[in-house]
């Protein structure tokens, strides 16, 4: 057998066409989303990051900036912009590009954003909803995950899921939401014993933890569904996924690439998350 392959980027495509219709709507009513994007610094990686979601928002309808500071602007500065920001009634969302430089706080920067406006969902208070069942915003990523596997038509009720890594922003995220699916769910760690065995017993594999060539074709049974979230570069800059895709593909019964799985589903759920958010003060949700 071949897997299918969860193209992520024709599902993007689809999914701002639906987003695009909603932004629209809005205007009819006088309304237009605005992400404001903050970029401490000249990181290749986070100013081409930035670029696409400026880019994206603004091929769907919506206002975007993009407040490009110095590398060595203050925290309390980034803090003062935050401030303006959050203030600010025409903006929808915001977003802070992370890493920051060394003399920031990425989480005294994170805390510090409005949480109806935290389009990126890490906000404690949001984290929170999340754990909750009450939440708007939901991390980017996971909701990707969670939108990839809607389009591949998985009943996740009852099924046997297996996250790999625990961050805050991808693994916990993305475990909460496969259990609210009525997944049953199993955290995989560093410290975790017999990992191949419970690779083996998934219906669902979700690998997040950025290191390439991790799972294997003899760590996956055959038809289960694997989301590879890793996304690392090689000495060449190309961008390598946890699961060795090629032999994988072979046996799963649904697979995404990397590059072209869960990354365009990223961005995708930040425009998402913004009309969620302007949504939401103009007392439309």
């Amino acid at each position: 057998m071949s897997a299918k392959i969860l193209d992520g980027k024709q599902i993007a495509k689809d999914y701002r066409q639906g987003l695009q219709d909603e932004v629209e709507k809005l205007k009819e009513k006088g309304y237009t989303p605005k992400l404001s994007v903050i970029l401490v610094g000249n990181d290749g990686a986070s100013q081409s990051y930035v670029r696409s979601k400026k880019k994206a928002a603004e091929k769907i309808g919506m206002i975007s900036e993009v407040i490009h500071l110095d590398e060595d602007t203050s925290e309390a500065d980034v803090l003062k912009e935050l401030d303006r920001l959050n203030n600010d009634d025409t903006v929808s969302g915001i977003l802070v590009q992370v890493p920051l430089p060394k003399q920031v706080d990425e989480q005294k920067v994170l805390d510090a954003i409005d949480p109806d406006k935290d389009v990126d969902g890490f906000h404690p208070i949001n984290i929170g909803r999340l754990y909750l069942d009450e939440a708007k915003l939901i991390p980017c990523t996971p909701l990707g995950v969670m939108e990839l596997l809607k389009h591949a038509d998985i009943d996740l009720e009852g099924k046997d899921a297996v996250v790999i890594g625990r961050s805050h922003i991808v693994g916990q995220p993305v475990a909460k939401l496969l259990t609210q699916k009525n997944a049953t769910v199993t955290v995989l760690h560093s410290r975790s014993q017999n990992v191949r065995e419970h690779l083996k017993n998934a219906d669902v594999i979700v690998s997040a933890v950025g290191r390439p060539g991790m799972v294997t074709k003899d760590d996956v049974k055959e038809g289960a569904v694997v989301i590879d979230v890793g996304n690392t570069p090689d000495e060449n800059g190309k961008l390598k996924g946890d699961v060795e895709y090629d032999e994988v593909k072979e046996i799963a019964g649904a697979i995404t690439p990397v590059p072209g799985g869960v990354g365009p589903m990223t961005i995708t759920m930040v425009l998402n998350n913004t009309l969620i958010a302007e949504k939401m003060r103009r007392g439309l949700e």
